[in-house]
């Protein structure tokens, strides 16, 4: 299977700069892969999708403020982009810089302390921070919200609040989960009121799901790291909602990887630690029954864990449809409600 596999051709004009003023105001595309179906929505609507009993699980995860500007001991100019912090003060960061500095490096921030770089590994640095505070409170301190390269300016006021969902509550993301981003208080009491149950999960989404397939071979690409945590109640609500009939929904591809990652032998378990998983046509998504995600980037790992879902075919017509119909792409755009194939059903 090749990266190519996975291409599509979409205008620049379709990629969503702003957030729209409401978060449940943006449109949603259905498709049914039982029986290929397309029907253009609004997300506002998503409670009349959904029957009651079914579980909505999301990913609870909060987006710390990740880009930092210094100075070198030299005197050039950094950004830092941390990708994933790996512990009370180490953390795994791009760096922006004319000349990439040497393990033993230091990069002075604009309140004057020091950042060490101990390690190089690829386009990634290991950076430790000052031991006087954690990390997290440093980067609350100085640090601005990581927007998606794809957004074309500088973030602003507005984005630290709508680049964060309703329900962050465990610091640890650089990305958001995006997909929960058109979830507003209004939709939230409207599925609670259809008998909609919810469930969160954690995963702290890292630069790295920005990074591009390198190699044509899809099977070759090799996943960056991500820290999840999935609990015994949350597995306890899934079981229920199945033995009564109902549907688990994914909202957001990060909740399908923790729960896929949590999995043994089809059964998801409770699990808290780092996952690598790259889902692609050709593996089995087990663990949900229906996916709420965004439109992602071509030939990006995303969409080949969407393709892997409903089928690479019918994923990229209905990105296609979407293209025609002038939807919004990626972080701040519109969404997907996914209903797979029924057990048997080829995936094409």
């Amino acid at each position: 299977m090749k990266k190519s596999d996975f291409h599509f051709d979409l205008p620049p004009a379709l990629i969503a700069q702003q957030p729209l003023a409401q978060r449940s105001a943006s449109r949603l595309l259905e498709l049914d892969a039982n029986d290929d179906s397309l029907i253009d929505r609004r997300f506002a609507d998503l409670a009349e999708r959904l029957a009651p009993g079914d579980l909505l699980v999301f990913n609870d995860t909060r987006v710390l403020p990740a880009r930092l500007f210094g100075r070198k001991d030299s005197g050039g100019a950094v950004e830092i982009l941390i990708e994933r912090v790996t512990g009370p003060h180490e953390a795994r960061a791009q760096l922006g810089v004319s000349k990439k500095p040497k393990p033993g490096g230091r990069i002075v921030l604009a309140d004057g302390s020091e950042v060490e770089v101990l390690g190089r590994d690829g386009p990634f640095f290991d950076l430790r921070f000052p031991a006087g505070e954690p990390l997290e409170k440093l980067l609350l301190r100085l640090g601005r919200m990581p927007l998606p390269p794809y957004i074309a300016r500088e973030a602003g006021d507005d984005d630290t609040e709508r680049y964060q969902t309703l329900f962050a509550r465990r610091p640890g993301a650089v990305a958001a989960p995006t997909a929960g981003l058109h979830f507003d208080q209004d939709l939230l009491d409207a599925l609670s009121a259809r008998g909609v149950e919810f469930g969160h999960v954690t995963l702290h989404v890292g630069a790295g799901t920005f990074q591009p397939v390198r190699s044509e071979e899809v099977r070759d690409h090799v996943m960056h790291r991500e820290w999840l945590n999935v609990g015994a109640e949350l597995i306890e609500k899934m079981r229920r909602t199945r033995a009564a009939g109902h549907r688990v929904i994914a909202v957001g591809t990060t909740v399908v990887r923790a729960l896929e990652s949590a999995s043994r032998d089809g059964e998801v378990l409770p699990f808290a630690g780092e996952t690598q998983i790259f889902i692609f046509p050709g593996y089995r998504i087990t663990s949900v029954d229906g996916l709420i995600t965004n439109f992602h980037l071509p030939e990006s790992t995303l969409l080949m864990l969407v393709s892997a879902f409903a089928g690479r075919d019918r994923v990229l017509a209905a990105y296609a449809h979407a293209v025609r119909e002038r939807y919004r792409f990626f972080s701040y755009g519109d969404a997907m409600l996914i209903w797979p194939p029924r057990h048997g059903v080829s995936r094409r």
